[in-house]
């Protein structure tokens, strides 16, 4: 990359430590570039307050704060929980907000006239790949800054050095200086403690779990909720008539108060390494587990079986950065189609951390409880089973008859 050519830069900015100190950066190492700072609004709420002045002061020319709520949750939250699709239990909460953020990078860049686009993910991590296959399908020809991939600094500490000598305000210390994601569907944790996987997750410590609360404290008594589907799309909460968007954001505030949706996994990331994170996805968990009840009486035994081998591939894609390619749209096409029965209510009990299932409830059920029942009924015919078994058990009696015969 020619860096003389460089003279405007749109940067992927959350305000965060290493999007804070990478403002300063390109301009010092850039030619004094102008940087346009580009937030993308996926819920993450609080950490928003104050962004464009802290922008501007610390040297970008403007900043867009994108609204992606909608997009987010119609175009790829949904989707990924139709699919059922999970990655090593995690519910990539990260990795589905990335192509929908770096979707509208492009967009602003091609739109400024940008020479280039930076980020601020790490040479380790995944995120890297996600915004920049992105970026590849929406300006397949725009340069990409990777500071963490150039510049001399090696960990989080020394960022703050940087940001501290700049005079860039932080809202984390060196204590408190775990590397967080956050938006309307999760909060994920790493470093500090969190880097011994000997260590306990600090869930009961104050301030640590930030959408909700430790099992350990919450309710004694249960909430029930129940939640209407259409196609697979949620679309009441309570006997409430509610967009998709809103459902989650409701659903956080229930599972946050009964401590549902904490994952501590050790995950195999993308570019080859294990790492451990304590993810924080309590609306997430409950749509999830009330979606896929729901499938268990409406999905036939065929597609239900290739749905779930389907939703591993599903989840690879979506965690490896690939939401824009041939396939997962291939994939989204199947399961649309195997929605078009899922509609019906189902009832929960959160209790400390568990979702137990109370009740489902479909027009389009292929549970028969006049067929299933242990006591009397009229429209089974036990008899039936002897010649089933015989043909579906006959290649294991010609089995056993040649190995007899050769066995002699």
């Amino acid at each position: 990359m020619d860096k003389s050519k460089i003279k405007k830069v749109v940067l992927a900015y959350s305000g965060g430590l290493d999007t804070s100190i990478i403002i300063p950066w390109l301009k010092e190492n850039y030619n004094n570039c102008e940087v346009i700072a580009v937030s993308g609004n996926v819920g993450q709420a609080d950490e928003l307050e104050g962004l464009e002045e802290k922008a501007l002061k610390t040297g970008a020319s403007k900043l867009y704060i994108e609204d992606l709520t909608d997009e987010f949750v119609d175009d790829f939250i949904i989707p990924t929980v139709q699919a059922g699709a999970l990655y090593e239990e995690y519910m990539l909460g990260t990795s589905f907000a990335r192509p929908v953020i770096g979707k509208r990078l492009a967009e602003i860049a091609l739109k400024e006239g940008a020479d280039a686009i930076a980020h601020g993910c790490t040479g380790k991590g995944n995120d890297q790949v996600r915004f920049e296959l992105a970026i590849k399908r929406f300006a397949p020809d725009m340069p990409i800054i990777a500071p963490w991939r150039e510049w001399n600094i090696k960990s989080r500490e020394e960022e703050i050095d940087y940001a501290e000598a700049h005079n860039i305000p932080l809202k984390i210390t060196r204590e408190t200086n775990y590397s967080k994601d956050k938006n309307m569907w999760h909060l994920s944790h790493e470093g500090l403690d969190l880097e011994d996987a000997g260590n306990e997750p600090l869930y009961e410590k104050p301030g640590f779990l930030e959408m909700g609360v430790s099992p350990m404290d919450a309710p004694d008594e249960p909430t029930y909720i129940t939640m209407d589907f259409e196609k697979g799309v949620p679309v009441a909460l309570n006997d409430q008539k509610m967009s998709a968007k809103d459902i989650i954001l409701a659903l956080n505030d229930l599972g946050g108060k009964n401590g549902i949706g904490l994952l501590d996994i050790i995950e195999n990331r993308l570019v080859g390494m294990k790492c451990r994170g304590v993810y924080e996805t309590p609306g997430g968990a409950i749509l999830y587990f009330a979606h896929n009840y729901l499938e268990t009486l409406t999905l036939d035994k065929m597609t239900a079986h290739k749905k779930q081998e389907l939703a591993l591939t599903f989840a690879d894609l979506v965690y490896n950065g690939q939401w824009f390619t041939p396939l997962r749209e291939a994939l989204s096409a199947f399961v649309e189609s195997t929605q078009q029965h899922v509609t019906g209510k189902v009832k929960l009990k959160l209790y400390k951390g568990n979702i137990i299932k109370a009740g489902v409830w479909s027009d389009w059920a292929l549970y028969s409880e006049e067929l299933a029942t242990f006591g009397e009924d009229n429209v089974y015919n036990q008899a039936d089973s002897a010649g089933f078994i015989n043909l579906f058990g006959l290649p294991i009696s010609v089995q056993a008859k040649v190995e007899a015969k050769n066995n002699k």
